[in-house]
């Protein structure tokens, strides 16, 4: 097993776990999003990162590891609606929920090694401030490929921009970690 299949993994149960933690909580209540609220929120997350690297202070005692955190989930959250479609309650089990939610982070896993073999490793290299914008890009895109009501002449579609999304934030999340 590589480093960052490692580091991937530790960020990833770190996600689960708040997962876990919110469904227990509140149940699948977010079962009542749309996509373009899922998109929505998580760009409310980004934004909210951003402002703070350019700013260099929060007035809010959460700090950008726990909207990265987030941005994971709700992107995995954005990717069950996309399967299920959007509900007007929460019908979904914890059980169902947690399954659904490990396949999706095991597919984002699996894109993610794939893409950095390819790439080799160039996340590494990058800057925070770097994931910040793309994932603000891929919310942009994934917005207008919502209002075109899904239709796309030559690129990916939402669910790609999604698990881009989850990949990014969990790079951030790794490099933060790894200044620790």
């Amino acid at each position: 097993m590589s480093q960052t299949e490692k580091q991937f993994d530790q960020v990833a149960a770190l996600c689960r776990d708040i997962f876990t933690k919110k469904m227990k909580d509140y149940g699948a209540s977010w079962r009542i999003l749309r996509p373009e609220s899922v998109t929505d929120q998580i760009f409310i997350k980004a934004n909210r990162i951003r402002s703070i690297e350019i700013k260099g202070v929060s007035k809010v005692d959460e700090g950008i590891r726990s909207e990265l955190i987030a941005i994971v989930n709700y992107g995995i959250i954005g990717l069950i609606q996309l399967e299920l479609g959007f509900s007007d309650s929460d019908d979904l089990s914890f059980d169902k929920g947690m399954t659904l939610y490990d396949k999706y982070l095991l597919e984002a896993k699996d894109l993610m090694l794939a893409k950095n073999h390819d790439y080799d490793e160039a996340w590494r290299t990058m800057r925070m401030q770097s994931y910040t914008d793309l994932i603000l890009q891929k919310i942009y895109r994934t917005k207008q490929i919502e209002d075109n009501k899904g239709v796309t002449l030559a690129s990916e579609g939402i669910d790609a921009n999604y698990f881009d999304m989850i990949n990014y934030a969990a790079f951030g999340l790794i490099k933060i970690d790894e200044m620790m």
